[in-house]
């Protein structure tokens, strides 16, 4: 059993409590127009060319068999003639052209991470699976769980709650701690616009696993990236806190935009023209941070920033 994997990022303190391993899945039933992570939209390996560390030499050019390569286009490959064939990576003498993305077996999985136990142990750390979607693999994510479990490793999910919950409480819930849950806009007709569909499932996904956690072993925490004029407008927050406030919520965590995935929209030839305005592309403000905070806290509800 496989699965596509585009990273493995290891001595994570961003991801959950402890030093943490973070496995990125690759493909997402969802299209976010922010996603911090663009490379983990597309369930299959990419070219990916950074800019920066070229240097121009040609040998990709010379190596492509479908002049799909070229210093005259915009983003230096054509995609639609590419085939993903990756002849050109070979020859890179700067390595400025890689692949995004490779299939894994769950065996491969673990013997990265086990090397990085003691980290855990010692922190209080463990293991997340991240996306992309990893609930996309059920089988294979359940199969990677429980052999975290049985080496005694804390798991973590971070999903944006879009799954079938039947085959999600089977295959999964089991073999996980805690659940990072992402609720970005409530409006479904706003989050269709910004995210590629309704969130009908991910409001009841959301609001039957909250009745769960009461009273079973794991940890549910729900979080809202914080995205300018979309996600952070003061109707969206209070329609979130009126939400948590319905389910007797009292924490929450936001997300502050970072623009650094805006390079990585370059590195896979996008344009970046379905962004709306040109705040996104800033840090997101302290002083907003703060505003919204006091929303959250209004309706009794405190805030961490992640």
């Amino acid at each position: 059993m496989q699965a596509p994997v585009f990273e493995i990022k290891h001595n994570s303190l961003e991801d959950g409590p402890g030093i943490r391993s973070v496995v990125f899945f690759k493909g997402c039933p969802l299209n976010c127009a922010w996603c911090q992570n663009p490379e983990g939209k597309n369930s299959v390996s990419e070219l990916w060319w950074e800019k920066e560390t070229c240097i121009s030499d040609g040998s990709c050019i010379e190596e492509c068999p479908e002049n799909a390569i070229s210093f005259d286009f915009p983003h230096f490959i054509d995609r639609e003639l590419c085939t993903n064939c990756f002849l050109c990576v070979d020859v890179c003498p700067s390595s400025s052209l890689k692949v995004s993305g490779s299939s894994m077996s769950v065996d491969e999985v673990i013997s990265k991470i086990i090397p990085y136990k003691t980290y855990f142990e010692t922190s209080g750390g463990g293991v997340t699976l991240s996306g992309g979607e990893a609930t996309l693999y059920m089988k294979f994510i359940s199969q990677l769980l429980q052999e975290l479990k049985h080496a005694g490793i804390d798991t973590l999910l971070q999903t944006s709650g879009y799954f079938d919950l039947e085959a999600f409480e089977d295959f999964i819930l089991p073999y996980t701690d805690i659940i990072y849950y992402d609720i970005k806009i409530m409006d479904p007709l706003q989050h269709k616009e910004w995210c590629g569909l309704d969130n009908e499932v991910i409001l009841s996904n959301f609001t039957r696993l909250h009745a769960r956690s009461l009273t079973q072993h794991f940890k549910l925490l729900p979080r809202t990236p914080l995205i300018t004029n979309i996600t952070d407008t003061e109707e969206n927050i209070s329609s979130i806190a009126s939400f948590y406030k319905s389910l007797s919520i009292t924490r929450t965590t936001l997300l502050p935009n970072n623009p650094l995935w805006l390079q990585k929209l370059g590195c896979l030839g996008i344009s970046g023209d379905h962004i709306m305005n040109d705040e996104v592309g800033l840090i997101y403000p302290a002083g907003k941070q703060e505003v919204i905070r006091n929303q959250f806290n209004g309706f009794g509800i405190d805030v961490d920033f992640g």
